[in-house]
């Protein structure tokens, strides 16, 4: 585009080079991400800051890196869609229990819930169980708020299995449905089905997903927190599965006002189990038309050399303020989103 259409466009919008966030927002933003820090600081956890450009990359079949630099003589390099794999070779180096306030990348996100570039806060602790991590987690969150000056009730946020949160408002047997049940519970529901999803095994979690955003999410830490846990084990990414049922895995994640707000898990430490993850997560980015990721990282290497059995939590910090200081857009809490930036 030409600098004066450039010029034009710009025009047609008075005052976009202003802030979408009130500079009282920006204040509260900074004194929060001053209490998070000391929140993890004083809780033991060493911060630290990892490369947002690598050649490393996540490899998930529904996120979308965005690729920096790519030449006929160079790999590709990637903005990061989370610091994870560059996380955990420090805790595979011996760096004990640590925290990242980073930004983090991911193409195509936009909306009132989603920017391509936004803020994550992900903090990992050796010898920790996905449970004790639920603990934390809710330590953080009930401060936070309190910290804006909203408290919850004493007892601990509701947990629902992926499976009971299915039953209860979905009226399924999730793990056990076909790709078929599940269609015909979106059709039932009328809810909008993309044309090109079909009701095969193969899409079996685009249906679970469809009907958890439509019919599950809207219902989940509506009164109180929710904690929804044990995901099917097609859905684990990089939590291990669950000692006593090999069907779900040890991934959670915590909805407050229908939002989900964080992603953990208890770690998957095996790198044979992870690198054949990321030739299944792969082969779905394929199959879906999107295009492969590296498959070799130096996470497997880390893996080898000996990752400590961990749990871990990534959690959006722009829709954790969004929520705490009561707005309902992650414009009004961060100065510049991709439409302005």
């Amino acid at each position: 585009m030409s600098r004066d259409k450039q010029e034009a466009g710009r025009e047609s919008i008075p005052d976009d080079w202003r802030p979408t966030a009130s500079m009282e927002m920006l204040a509260k933003r900074a004194r929060m991400l001053r209490f998070t820090r000391e929140f993890f600081t004083d809780a033991g956890y060493m911060e630290v800051d990892t490369p947002l450009l690598s050649h490393d990359i996540v490899v998930d079949a529904h996120l979308e890196p965005m690729v920096v630099e790519q030449t006929s003589a160079t790999l590709p390099r990637y903005l990061q869609t989370s610091p994870e794999f560059a996380m955990k070779r420090l805790l595979a180096a011996g760096a004990g229990p640590i925290f990242q306030l980073s930004k983090a990348f991911r193409s195509g996100e936009s909306g009132r819930l989603h920017n391509p570039e936004f803020t994550l806060l992900e903090w990992y602790r050796p010898g920790d169980d996905f449970r004790s991590q639920i603990r934390q987690t809710e330590k953080f969150v009930r401060d936070f708020f309190a910290e804006l000056g909203e408290k919850f009730n004493e007892p601990p946020f509701q947990q629902l299995t992926y499976a009971e949160a299915f039953q209860e408002y979905v009226g399924c047997d999730v793990l056990n449905a076909s790709a078929k049940n599940l269609a015909a519970i979106a059709r039932q529901h009328n809810i909008s089905i993309p044309a090109d999803l079909a009701a095969t095994e193969e899409a079996i979690d685009d249906w679970r997903n469809l009907l958890l955003a439509e019919l599950v999410e809207p219902h989940l830490g509506q009164d109180h927190p929710t904690w929804l846990y044990h995901y099917p084990a097609s859905q684990a990414a990089l939590a291990q599965l669950s000692p006593h049922d090999s069907r779900v895995a040890e991934r959670f994640e915590l909805y407050v006002r229908g939002t989900e707000i964080c992603n953990g898990y208890g770690e998957l430490t095996n790198p044979e189990e992870l690198s054949k993850r990321i030739r299944e997560q792969n082969q779905i980015r394929e199959r879906n038309g999107f295009a492969v990721l590296p498959a070799e990282s130096r996470l497997l290497d880390a893996m080898k050399a000996g990752l400590p059995p961990s749990s871990g939590v990534a959690l959006g910090f722009d829709r954790l303020l969004m929520l705490a200081t009561g707005r309902d857009d992650i414009a009004d809490v961060i100065p510049f989103p991709s439409s302005r930036a």
